[in-house]
């Protein structure tokens, strides 16, 4: 019986990984600047090479995703095919303009996913560029296992909930959990969740929000600290260390 489980559990995962048409939204649409260096974060360099080709790379490892739509800012798309035309990207089916906020950026990633053939969903923010492609994978299989799958790790510090410049409670830290990216869903519940988003005006930072609102269980992937988001100056720094850190 263990046998016939465990043949089950593989063919599963193979029909999941070879067979479906699970695709990536990499949304790369930021127009702030707060790392530093006078463009747009996602389009700085590290140790030599942009900060999205180093994240798209990390899907082309993937064995479970096969196609990749990348967001950007729409004056960016022509530029961005040019540069994604100096390396090897094999994955990448589309680039589409993004939007005003996060949400309408992922939602025009969304439109562009064929609805035909998709099955699991991966949306990675652009500036994670340390995420492993085993990190992707795992997280794919428990959502083609779950319905939805978010990639985290522990909280290390304890947390307050403040309003105003007073504190209103102190959460139990072993519940807490920071939120990465990749966040994966199934097509059709991303797809719904989004919809009900747009239809009811909800605007949050994080993909499976939407979906825990609409009382959908979301599964949680434990993974690492060095898939940091680039945001600030001093996050440059600290990816500049990991990406040597890497390569030794």
């Amino acid at each position: 019986m263990r046998g016939e489980r465990f043949s089950l559990g593989v063919s599963f995962l193979i029909f999941c990984f070879f067979i479906l048409m699970n695709v990536a939204i990499i949304a790369a649409a930021g127009q702030g600047t707060r790392a530093g260096g006078g463009q747009a974060k996602q389009f700085r360099e590290l140790g030599g090479t942009p900060i999205i080709i180093h994240t798209l790379r990390r899907f082309e490892q993937s064995t479970s995703i096969r196609e990749v739509i990348v967001v950007v800012p729409e004056g960016d798309i022509a530029g961005f095919l040019q540069l994604a035309g100096r390396y090897t990207l094999a994955k990448i089916a589309r680039v589409v303009a993004g939007g005003r906020t996060r949400t309408e950026t992922v939602w025009r990633g969304l439109q562009a996913v064929r609805a035909a053939t998709a099955e699991i969903v991966a949306v990675h923010d652009g500036v994670r560029p340390f995420v492993t492609s085993e990190q992707i994978d795992l997280t794919v299989e428990a959502a083609c296992i779950g319905g939805a799958a978010i990639l985290a790790v522990p909280a290390t510090d304890t947390i307050k909930e403040v309003r105003g410049a007073r504190v209103m409670r102190t959460p139990e830290r072993a519940t807490l959990w920071h939120a990465q990216t990749p966040q994966c869903f199934r097509y059709e519940l991303m797809r719904r969740a989004y919809e009900r988003a747009l239809a009811e005006n909800w605007e949050v930072t994080d993909d499976s929000a939407l979906v825990e609102r609409l009382g959908g269980a979301v599964t949680v992937v434990e993974g690492d600290t060095r898939n940091i988001k680039i945001t600030r100056p001093e996050d440059i720094a600290i990816a500049e260390l990991l990406l040597r850190e890497a390569k030794e």
